[in-house]
């Protein structure tokens, strides 16, 4: 099988830095290792963006489905999937699915797209199928009228738990990555290769991708080592770290069980607090990066 991190043909030079301005900002939600918080931070930070006015669309490009599953979306319903879109059987726009939240859809994915490497890890685009398939988003779907169209200005891309090709294209077509980190005793080794290979991607496929930042999650207070992972982890990174850190906490574990985000299922907890407190911040790097003055 190909090296799916591999260079492949180069992209049209209009696309040769990931989505450019006029369309959504593109955040791929990423790191090798699971069970560190990628697929809860890209539904809590989705629907805080959408809390704030933004309009969010979550591409969940994990064939285990989490994200789709945590936000209500049922199985039946998934008619459609990031499998159809990335193999090249239908638009995106086919596959976006509204949620229970306002402003907040998906694309959602389902157990098929584990195949997707074995399909097309031989074509030369291989690595350009979800760029494709988010440029059609900077133009109007003539079956929406245009008040009601979604225009999104933030899409998470909600990474598998392994640097593969389903990654390598979040990565080709983002922006920047946002890498939750889990607080805890190899934090920092992981860290390492996802850094390289987004340099990597960088180099051969997406030369403006940027690491926004770097959450540390299930952060507990009562254990010694947490906090000297969120020192280690600081130091290391600098600035590229967010102020926010998301505390180890029972309702943000309950809340997918029930289909609803944290916000959703109980605002007042410390997890909520955490995930609208991350939102400004980004909010606050992006204004940053596109040069627009904070409100």
């Amino acid at each position: 099988m190909s090296d799916p991190s591999a260079p492949t043909s180069s992209p049209p030079a209009s696309q040769a830095t990931g989505q450019a301005t006029g369309g959504p900002r593109v955040l791929a939600i990423a790191n090798q290792k699971g069970g560190v918080g990628k697929t809860t931070t890209a539904i809590n930070l989705g629907t805080a963006l959408a809390a704030v006015g933004e309009k969010v669309l979550i591409i969940d490009l994990d064939p285990q489905g989490n994200a789709s599953t945590g936000l209500g979306i049922q199985r039946a319903s998934r008619r459609t999937s990031t499998y159809d879109v990335l193999v090249g059987d239908t638009p995106l726009r086919t596959a976006v699915l509204p949620t229970s939240v306002p402003r907040l859809f998906i694309a959602p994915s389902t157990i098929d797209l584990s195949g997707f490497e074995l399909e097309v890890g031989q074509t030369r685009d291989r690595a350009f199928r979800l760029r494709n398939a988010l440029a059609q988003l900077r133009t109007p779907d003539t079956r929406i009228p245009g008040p009601e169209q979604p225009a999104f200005t933030y899409v998470l891309v909600d990474c598998p738990p392994s640097l593969n090709l389903l990654t390598i294209n979040a990565m080709a077509a983002a922006n920047a990555i946002l890498v939750p980190l889990q607080c805890e005793f190899f934090a920092l080794e992981g860290l390492s290769q996802l850094l390289k290979t987004v340099e990597q991607v960088r180099q051969t496929l997406n030369p403006g991708l940027t690491i926004h930042g770097i959450v540390l999650t299930m952060f507990d207070a009562r254990n010694n080592l947490s906090g000297q992972v969120v020192a280690d982890v600081r130091e290391f990174m600098g600035s590229k770290v967010y102020d926010t850190v998301i505390p180890r906490n029972v309702r943000v574990s309950e809340a997918p069980s029930y289909g609803k985000p944290v916000l959703v299922y109980d605002l007042k907890c410390v997890g909520s607090e955490a995930y609208l407190r991350l939102a400004t911040e980004v909010i606050q790097r992006e204004r940053a990066l596109m040069g627009t003055p904070a409100n």
